[in-house]
């Protein structure tokens, strides 16, 4: 299947072709901008500074991860330069030929590079406005050979992102009464699941009838995301779509299922979508923070109670996990459905 890029540049195109043509469930109103801000953590309060100001910053986070799911992170130490510089090199990848981008295909959900369009075009009979390239980059680090430099900027990039997330989840398992060597061995973290993701989305003639990637919770503990300058993100928040708009420089960062897992429905994943324009291309990249896949996840024993608070969620292994989501239809919250213990 041809990549959404050589479509979207095909010159006589002026209407998107029918199986790309989403049809928009009752729920997927129209996104406006938030009426309540989106939470700002300034992640220099969460390091070498007083307890007060550490303690205030968690309370704050752990109230962003409770009431949005989402929050942007300034302050986080990773060099503005290098950010751009792998966004450069993401461009410069999607600018490879077809017959090179081949070269990373992968057919498995965990291959260690995989790229392609859409999401999961062997399942999906509409398909999305979008081209990919996954990789694996820890515990294991991988890497396309090209196009020259994307190695060496997306080992530092992942490595620095990944000491800014196991910062944050310290805070968020202090904002949950956790102690951090406990979720620590509970959840593998040294030998934690780390992926990249590079998103393409293309200018498309008709973007009210197309979708980047449709309404969907993440895999995983923390997923974040930079971005070109162009909007795209939507989060559900109150039963109402927002549009974020990133603050320079900023990590945009969303709760994942495995988060709402293990805090046992304290903390939920967010709900959120890629739109697309007409006008720009759009290039989004996420970075998806999870325990080790061997690792079965389940709510953390200290936060069940067996008659005031039982668990919700029954153990799943986070391999078998990611490989049920991303082996399927990408469709709101149905893979933590199958783990979501039934009331009666």
């Amino acid at each position: 299947m041809k990549c959404i890029k050589t479509l979207a540049e095909s010159p006589d195109l002026k209407t998107i072709p029918s199986n790309y043509a989403y049809s928009v469930k009752p729920n997927e109103t129209r996104a406006s901008d938030p009426e309540d801000s989106v939470p700002i953590i300034d992640f220099s309060l969460l390091t070498n500074v007083s307890p007060e100001q550490r303690s205030k910053t968690i309370q704050d986070l752990g109230k962003a991860c409770q009431e949005w799911g989402f929050f942007m992170v300034v302050n986080h130490g990773v060099p503005e330069a290098l950010m751009k510089a792998m966004i450069n090199a993401s461009d410069e990848f999607f600018n490879l030929t077809e017959e090179e981008k081949q070269e990373f295909a992968g057919k498995h959900v965990l291959d260690p590079i995989r790229c392609g369009t859409s999401f999961n075009t062997s399942k999906e009979k509409v398909f999305f406005w979008r081209d990919f390239v996954k990789v694996i980059v820890h515990p294991e680090f991988h890497s396309p050979n090209k196009p020259i430099g994307f190695s060496k900027h997306l080992s530092e990039y992942c490595e620095r992102t990944r000491k800014v997330a196991r910062e944050l989840l310290r805070g968020i398992w202090k904002s949950l009464g956790l102690e951090e060597s406990y979720v620590d061995k509970a959840l593998n973290m040294d030998s934690g699941f780390q992926s990249f993701t590079a998103n393409l989305y293309p200018p498309c003639p008709q973007p009210e009838l197309a979708m980047g990637l449709p309404p969907h919770s993440d895999h995983g503990l923390l997923t974040f995301l930079i971005q070109n300058g162009v909007g795209g993100l939507q989060v559900q928040h109150n039963g109402k779509w927002v549009n974020v708009n990133a603050i320079p420089n900023s990590y945009l960062v969303n709760t994942g299922d495995h988060l709402e897992i293990f805090s046992n429905g304290k903390y939920r994943s967010v709900i959120h979508r890629a739109v697309v324009n007409n006008r720009v291309t759009r290039i989004s990249l996420p970075i998806a923070i999870g325990p080790s896949l061997e690792t079965s996840v389940s709510p953390a024993s200290t936060l069940v109670e067996s008659e005031n608070n039982p668990p919700r969620y029954v153990p799943m292994k986070y391999r078998q996990y990611l490989e049920l989501q991303q082996g399927n239809l990408l469709d709101g919250k149905s893979c933590l459905d199958r783990v979501r213990v039934q009331s009666k």
